[in-house]
């Protein structure tokens, strides 16, 4: 196994994991740490490229194209004076102070990084979650998981091939042969759902004429609780059901899944719904690496625990920051919620953190601030509430105006990694480019 050494006496400055919180925080260290020269930062993350999670559901859907929103780590690392390593974390000696990186192998099984060690004198841990299937039968091998870029695709090109093969098969579409099952009704799911609903309709309207739409395409959205997005106030849920009712898509609430098979979903009292696509979206845990790495305390689905100051409660000089940190929140008795806001907002805390620290001076108190919800349920409608909005209360919205401020999330997302002022010119260009493509993917 290799080490890497640090270079010269620099504070080397690690943050593990390339999602929002994380690639946030090093395009702000590299641009004033690094640019300076004041510290060394590194990233550490298993792919090459970044996609803002809140996308996936579209790429799966097919309405959003990977190659228009994709970021590539190197390049980011060079315009932005940090350096990138293509790994995945697998342990850690708090010791010794090195995090411990996995090979790397392709698609061919060969190795292109070895194992090695990487010292750090602060490390950021921001390797974000993934899906919780509770361990539930034939999961792993029926049902497609939303968690990386390239598992949006693998679904979507599932579903333009199931609509190619009943388009040309000889005998007339079975049923459920075009059904999509979505299990969980979070954000991630509702919004998968809503989105489906349109996008395969598109799919088949580009000559696929011996499936009828109305009576062969069906999307069922399954969960165990009382309403579709329980995470979210009343109001959300009731106008979310409401335009997913109107569009045709069933809502099985109080439905527990106890097995994903081949040719559908059963639910704990036994009944089957047919499905041959199956997405599963329902719950997330942090990474399975993180339970008790090298003694640091993690709750019961893998997340470090950590103080308002965002520092792990066993180690002060490694922190942990966006949906793998288990952070207080003051007046409530739930941790802050794995959301991208949070992210967003932890990985501005995080800087000035750094900041803090390398001048020797106490670091400060994160206090999460809830600026509301929004569901957006693609182009037939956005809602959600917006906290402390005009009155400082919760105010409810739907429509043109949610989806801007839904679309608004991203654009400060880019803006955090490119700057405002490229992410203007490039939103005008793509508004003005209006080239000949189809408005669904199809391969």
């Amino acid at each position: 196994m290799g080490r890497m050494t640090r270079q010269g006496e620099l504070h080397h400055i690690v943050v593990a994991g390339g999602g929002a919180a994380g690639l946030e925080l090093v395009t702000k260290l590299g641009d004033t740490l690094g640019r300076s020269g004041k510290a060394r930062i590194t990233l550490v993350d298993r792919a090459r490229t970044h996609l803002w999670k809140p996308l996936l559901h579209s790429v799966a859907a097919g309405s959003l194209r990977r190659s228009q929103h994709e970021l590539n780590y190197l390049a980011q690392a060079q315009w932005h004076h940090f350096d990138y390593t293509l790994g995945a974390v697998a342990g850690l000696d708090r010791v010794a102070k090195r995090l411990k990186i996995g090979a790397v192998f392709d698609d061919e099984g060969r190795e292109i990084t070895p194992p090695r060690e990487m010292d750090y004198d602060t490390l950021i841990m921001a390797i974000g979650s993934v899906t919780n299937d509770f361990g539930t039968p034939g999961t792993s091998a029926h049902a497609i998981l939303l968690e990386t870029p390239e598992q949006a695709t693998r679904f979507n090109r599932r579903l333009v091939n199931a609509c190619l093969r009943a388009n040309t098969q000889a005998e007339p579409v079975r049923p459920g042969q075009l059904h999509v099952a979505v299990i969980g009704a979070g954000a991630t799911g509702t919004e998968l759902a809503a989105e489906l609903h349109r996008t395969v309709r598109a799919v088949v309207a580009y000559g696929m004429d011996r499936i009828d739409p109305a009576k062969d395409i069906h999307i069922v959205l399954i969960e165990a609780a009382d309403r579709i997005l329980p995470a979210l106030p009343e109001r959300i849920s009731a106008a979310t059901k409401a335009l997913l009712d109107s569009l045709g898509v069933e809502v099985r609430v109080r439905a527990r899944v106890a097995e994903v098979r081949a040719d559908g979903v059963i639910l704990a009292g036994g009944e089957l719904i047919p499905a041959e696509l199956v997405v599963w979206s329902a719950g997330v845990k942090a990474p399975d690496v993180l339970r008790e790495i090298d003694g640091l305390e993690t709750n019961r689905i893998n997340q470090l625990v950590v103080e308002q100051t965002l520092q792990t409660t066993r180690d002060p000089d490694i922190f942990a920051i966006g949906d793998c940190a288990s952070c207080p929140r003051s007046g409530f008795d739930s941790p802050v919620p794995p959301r991208a806001q949070a992210a967003h907002q932890m990985a501005d805390h995080m800087a000035r953190q750094i900041t803090l620290r390398l001048a020797g001076k106490p670091l400060a108190p994160y206090c999460y601030q809830d600026f509301g919800s929004l569901v957006s349920l693609g182009r037939y409608s956005t809602v959600g509430n917006l906290m402390g909005f005009v009155t400082g209360r919760g105010m409810f919205i739907e429509g043109l105006f949610a989806r801007w401020v839904y679309r608004s999330l991203y654009k400060m997302h880019e803006a955090a990694l490119h700057g405002g002022r490229v992410v203007f010119w490039r939103t005008l260009v793509s508004l003005l480019d209006k080239g000949p493509t189809p408005s669904v993917k199809l391969h």
